[in-house]
């Protein structure tokens, strides 16, 4: 079976819930007491996907202004990049458009981009209405999901969608003349939170 290392970094403003979601990803657990990251994180799962070992190189990013410079150094050359805002606070969406304008600038051309509004465990304080979040995911051809680390809901599905974005290693370059082409596929939100 072939293995595939896929790197991955997650963007969003302090506090949104990166570290909580690679952390359920990974280990499976949940830490309601999760320092901030400094600088980024790194860690790794392998997963089986069709034919293949995807393993996710995830590089967690810190979410504070001091630390956005370093951004660019972490999604050069990734496969997909998990932007991530918290549903009960409406600012962190309007930052996450200015990290999608700055992966579209400035972030590999065939980007896998996935766009998680996280803790959808606390819908009775939300700010930002799913429909919004997943219309704007779709007009910018985005995996939308919204997740909650805290109780497991949409984490392992927001990868395995990674896994089915990516093209696969069996893509026959010389059908398509050099390389292969991304396609557009609708997002797909696997299970509710609420």
């Amino acid at each position: 079976m072939a293995l595939r290392e896929l790197k991955v970094c997650l963007l969003g403003d302090t506090g949104v819930g990166k570290s909580s979601i690679v952390w359920r990803f990974v280990e499976d657990s949940f830490d309601p007491n999760i320092n901030p990251t400094i600088g980024a994180s790194f860690m790794t799962k392998t997963v089986q996907y069709q034919n293949e070992l995807h393993k996710f190189l995830i590089w967690d990013t810190a979410g504070q202004e001091r630390f956005r410079a370093l951004a660019p150094m972490y999604y050069r050359g990734s496969a997909a990049a998990i932007i991530v805002y918290d549903i009960t606070k409406e600012e962190t969406f309007s930052t996450l458009k200015n990290w999608v304008k700055e992966l579209r600038q400035h972030g590999p051309p065939n980007i896998v981009v996935a766009i998680a509004g996280n803790k959808c465990d606390l819908n009775d304080v939300r700010e930002v209405m799913e429909k919004d979040a997943k219309d704007y995911a779709d007009s910018i051809h985005a995996i939308f999901v919204e997740t909650s680390a805290k109780n497991a809901i949409n984490i392992n599905e927001l990868f395995i969608e990674i896994s089915r974005r990516i093209p696969s290693s069996d893509t026959n370059p010389a059908s398509s003349g050099k390389g292969f082409k991304l396609r557009r596929q609708p997002s797909v939100t696997k299970r509710s939170c609420c």
